[in-house]
């Protein structure tokens, strides 16, 4: 039996994939990639409007074969109706925050975007939200995860739809919603996690989500990029590590020059939460964009989806022109292990051949009868 069969956990069976590592993406290749060398990819479609999901998971299906995948939705609460209603929340947005990102736009010398990007032209709406679960629903994807959100309504649709559910979690409390809602599969993130995030840490949170899952399998999330960390998820009685940040550094994924610069730069410390992106507690590498919303004379950052809504445009910009002091990801305490560049399928492997180390590690350190 080979080392790599000996930690294919339960979780590997029930979802027919080969090694117990799931890792999402904003990349459709990246996501493929991960799928294609045994892994389990998680494609983000929040962020894409609901007319071209099918075509993306169409054109992902066909570049994995029978290989399983999930998609990855946002549900917020609290959301306006629709577009309308969007619109004239937006024409609420007061001043003095119009004047404050304009004045970031001015310092920084942003020029005008001239490419069409999501927070730009879309606020979320809960007519958006059940438009892009429509979209998933009849597609051909393997499972649905539902991050910043857990309607019970949609867990039931998902499942009744043959379709694995994986709620992302970030408290005891939300574990035991997911559960109730009828999740198939937990993924236990602490805030060590880039992206949105919750206020426990991963090593204190995922033995508390395991404690109340019962059966149902737990994937730990959070800081999480070397094989070392997979064993000890491993070792807590997760079923698999769930990977986001160590993404931004796989070669398919394409991330600008001046991101991926600030990304191999940066250490553990050099991530924040902040509200300045969405309006929620969200992790990102720090920028002068973090920074300047965090000055004691700027305003209070909108909650979501204002924020999105007035900052959009200019966030656009930023990324479409790499203006290098402003740009930034969401990314994870994990990111002092991005030190450059590789093709998803080495990082797969890497991941692999160090999680067999350090189990190897832990089975010498065994006492001996």
């Amino acid at each position: 039996m080979s080392a790599a069969r000996r930690w294919r956990t339960p979780v590997c069976e029930r979802l027919g994939i080969a090694l117990p590592i799931f890792g999402f993406s904003h990349s459709l290749e990246v996501a493929a990639a991960i799928s294609r060398a045994g892994g389990y990819g998680v494609f983000g479609v929040a962020r894409e409007r609901p007319d071209a999901i099918p075509g993306l998971i169409a054109k992902l299906r066909e570049a994995v074969g029978d290989a399983p995948f999930a998609v990855d939705l946002m549900l917020p609460a609290g959301m306006p109706a629709d577009d309308a209603e969007a619109e004239a929340g937006r024409a609420g947005i007061p001043a003095a925050h119009r004047a404050f990102v304009e004045d970031l736009r001015r310092r920084f010398e942003v020029p005008a975007a001239t490419k069409p990007h999501f927070f730009s032209h879309t606020v979320r709406t809960r007519a958006l939200f059940a438009e892009q679960l429509e979209a998933v629903l009849t597609a051909d994807v393997d499972g649905v995860a539902t991050a910043v959100g857990l309607p019970v309504e949609v867990v039931a649709r998902v499942r009744a739809s043959g379709k694995t559910t994986l709620s992302l979690v970030g408290s005891p409390k939300h574990a035991r919603a997911a559960l109730a809602a009828g999740a198939d599969v937990l993924v236990a993130q602490g805030c060590d996690a880039g992206g949105h995030t919750g206020p426990i840490g991963t090593f204190s949170l995922v033995p508390q989500v395991i404690e109340v899952a019962g059966d149902v399998p737990v994937i730990a999330a959070g800081g999480i990029a070397t094989g070392a960390q997979i064993a000890a998820a491993l070792a807590m009685g997760a079923q698999g590590a769930w990977l986001g940040t160590a993404w931004l550094g796989a070669l398919e994924n394409r991330t600008p020059r001046a991101l991926l610069e600030r990304l191999i730069a940066a250490g553990s410390e050099d991530t924040v939460i902040t509200r300045a992106h969405s309006g929620k507690p969200c992790r990102v590498v720090r920028s002068a964009w973090s920074d300047a919303w965090a000055a004691p004379d700027a305003p209070a950052p909108l909650p979501m989806p204002w924020q999105h809504a007035l900052t959009g445009e200019l966030l656009a910009a930023i990324e479409e022109h790499e203006v290098a002091p402003l740009v930034y990801e969401a990314a994870g305490q994990s990111v002092a292990w991005l030190q450059g560049e590789a093709p998803a399928a080495d990082i797969m492997a890497r991941l692999a051949a160090q999680t067999d180390a350090a189990l190897a590690r832990i089975a010498a350190l065994a006492p001996r009868g």
